[in-house]
């Protein structure tokens, strides 16, 4: 996988932390912000890095780029987020190349997904990939990979029944809500944050829980109001927080902010009250538990929840790793050929360039040489012998890398690697 860009930069990087290692407080740390992610990829382009997406979710945080050695990624990563060199070599991983193209399969597709299945993230790609060739930070190779990976989640979507039952972390927090408080039509529940698991949420809530008392707070109190418009929902004012709680039974944070928004100074309760933090970062502060009437549970552990939804979703999981592997094995292929294809143009021009010189020689040599015959028969020999070799380096078990650079010794050729 080298020089797909005409740079130094030979090799494609996966550097990133997912909830398998790291918890909650640990991705909150290293989450991006749209800023953040924006000044990463300005920041990747001062540094001459030709190709670099980046995605940052409740669980994971990924860079996905060219570069001469990952701690180039890895530096950038930091440097734009409160995570440290350090917490990194705890908790995150690299992979290179093949291995690489592998995880972004598995995270395009939900495999790598907290929620096996969950399809949101494929969203998130797309998004990083869009931001990034804006910027002009994508090449040919990237834009046919994450297209691959496109093309395996719709597939495994519409072929098999592993979204079956659409869970996902709007999805297990009401389901947390409906097996864990009694009597929950009668309860007042306020969701703060309308964003984009705000709105999923309220979704969820609106068609599980048979509720009509469900108050909806935004900084931004158009946004809610939109919301609420689809449902006819009560929207109140940010100014109103602190009095709505009072009379909230169940509370569910989803404000995505930097720091928490919600702390024990803001709760002057009159009756139990149960708090369901989405965000990453925690946007909860903790210490709301030094109060005795609050329950407080977090996403990781809504995450963690494993029902029949899930349970039956196990069991597509071979059909859709058999799709990925399909899909991956044509855009490996593809790889290869646009690898070796410079080395057999070139190999084509000195065959040409050695039977020229050898038909010139003939020519002098033989009286009444029959050139058009000649050069008949030559074209054919170098259009078998092109098709050998491209058919050798097209063979699954054919070392690519070594195959190429041999050819290239002993025709002595020059070849120049495509972007």
């Amino acid at each position: 996988m080298k020089n797909y860009n005409n740079t130094k930069a030979s090799h494609f990087y996966v550097v990133g932390l997912n909830y398998k290692k790291a918890d909650a407080e640990m991705r909150g740390k290293f989450s991006l912000t749209d800023e953040a992610k924006s000044n990463l990829l300005e920041d990747a382009l001062l540094e001459g890095i030709p190709s670099i997406m980046a995605i940052s979710t409740c669980n994971r945080t990924e860079l996905y780029g060219f570069a001469e050695h990952p701690f180039q990624l890895i530096s950038l990563l930091c440097k734009h987020s409160n995570g440290t060199v350090d917490d990194f070599q705890r908790v995150a991983y690299v992979h290179k190349n093949n291995e690489a193209v592998a995880h972004l399969f598995k995270v395009g597709t939900g495999m790598d997904s907290q929620i096996l299945g969950d399809f949101e993230i494929i969203s998130q790609v797309k998004n990083g990939f869009i931001t990034a060739r804006q910027k002009g930070l994508t090449n040919n190779y990237f834009e046919r990979l994450v297209n691959s990976v496109i093309q395996a989640s719709k597939r495994i979507k519409n072929e098999t029944e592993i979204s079956t039952g659409a869970t996902s972390v709007s999805f297990a927090s009401v389901h947390y809500i409906l097996n864990n408080v009694e009597n929950i039509n009668e309860k007042n529940i306020l969701l703060f944050g309308t964003g984009k698991i705000g709105r999923n949420t309220c979704e969820n809530l609106v068609k599980h829980t048979k509720n009509n008392q469900i108050t909806l707070i935004n900084r931004t109190k158009d946004k809610a109001q939109k919301i609420a418009g689809k449902f006819n929902l009560i929207v109140k004012d940010y100014a109103d927080l602190q009095a709505e709680i009072q009379n909230t039974d169940v509370l569910i944070v989803a404000t995505g902010a930097q720091n928490p928004t919600i702390d024990k100074e803001l709760l002057n309760l009159k009756k139990p009250l149960l708090i369901l933090d989405l965000s990453i970062p925690k946007n909860v502060n903790a210490n709301v538990l030094e109060l005795p009437q609050v329950q407080l549970v977090h996403l990781d552990t809504l995450s963690q929840m494993t029902d029949d939804t899930l349970e039956k979703r196990k069991q597509y999981v071979p059909q859709a790793l058999t799709i990925i592997e399909e899909i991956k094995a044509e855009f490996i292929t593809w790889t290869q050929a646009r690898k070796f294809a410079p080395t057999i143009n070139a190999l084509k021009a000195k065959l040409e360039e050695i039977k020229q010189n050898e038909l010139n020689y003939q020519k002098k040599k033989i009286e009444n040489f029959d050139q058009d015959q000649a050069e008949i028969i030559t074209n054919r020999i170098i259009q078998k012998i092109t098709t050998h070799f491209a058919n050798h380096l097209k063979n699954e078990e054919t070392e690519v890398d070594e195959s190429i650079e041999l050819i290239e010794k002993v025709f002595q050729l020059a070849t120049l690697q495509n972007e």
